[in-house]
């Protein structure tokens, strides 16, 4: 059984500078790619780097809701 390598696209421009609605699809599209990783084939690497960058946008949304909160 065939299947595409996982990609997700680093957004244009910096996380910070991401609308909320950017920065949502961003979260979406990483977990659906981790989601689709089978652990028993895929490569630790690339699994260890799509959790990283979405461990790097749920940072942003919880700084975000802070400031809303506060604000």
């Amino acid at each position: 059984m065939a299947t595409e390598p996982v990609t997700v696209e680093q957004p244009k421009h910096p996380m910070y500078a991401l609308t909320t609605y950017e920065l949502k699809d961003y979260r979406r599209q990483l977990e659906t790619a981790l989601a689709s990783l089978d652990a028993s084939d895929s490569v630790p690497t690339v699994r260890a780097a799509l959790q990283a960058r979405l461990n790097a946008v749920l940072a942003e949304q919880q700084d975000r809701a802070k400031l809303a909160a506060n604000g």
